[in-house]
């Protein structure tokens, strides 16, 4: 079974469902393009590097400092979701793929690919609206309007750019597929 980037439930609302995410390790890709373009755009070169196109690190030396070195390639569990969210310029995209939590900053590979960043993302509490549905534009912009607005119904502010989630394969039949939109919020 596919590892699921992990959060707790804090509360639930009308229309979504409150969660506190840890910090997690996420691969991400930037791309130019439409919505409905940029998740497989920015697949390929994303399962690339959990497939193998990487440099894994071994420690080396018995006493401080620690230093890291290349040893070869590692391949990388698929995790779920794989997240998408506007970039800083209108029509680019960031693709996630968030990285199995066995994994550190320290022993997680280094792409070889260099349109692949490797981040931290800090612990965040972000409202979270399920669906099941197709990946298209309109589907994620109606729901994340709807999520705007329960959320700020609920008293809650907005603290950053709306996430939208796929959980599945392409190959799953659509009306199976689970999706959300994310919202990060301050209380």
């Amino acid at each position: 079974m596919t590892e699921q980037q992990p959060y707790r439930v804090v509360s639930r609302h009308p229309g979504f469902e409150l969660r506190r995410y840890p910090a997690h390790l996420v691969a991400e890709v930037r791309v130019e393009g439409p919505f409905d373009r940029a998740g497989n755009e920015a697949f390929r070169p994303l399962a690339g590097f959990i497939g193998g196109a990487n440099r894994s690190r071994r420690q080396i030396g018995m006493t401080a400092p620690v230093v890291q070195e290349p040893a070869g390639s590692q391949k990388i569990a698929m995790t779920a979701p794989v997240v998408q969210e506007e970039g800083d310029r209108a029509g680019s995209w960031l693709v996630r793929f968030v990285m199995p939590a066995s994994f550190t900053a320290a022993t997680l590979p280094e792409p070889e690919d260099p349109r692949i960043t490797v981040r931290q993302i800090p612990e965040e509490l972000a409202a979270a609206a399920r669906f099941s549905g197709r990946w298209t534009t309109e589907a994620f912009e109606r729901r994340a309007t709807a999520l705007g607005r329960a959320v700020t119904d609920a008293g809650l502010s907005p603290a950053g750019a709306v996430r939208y989630a796929r959980f599945d394969p392409p190959w799953k039949p659509w009306f199976l597929r689970r999706n959300e939109v994310l919202l990060p919020v301050t209380e």
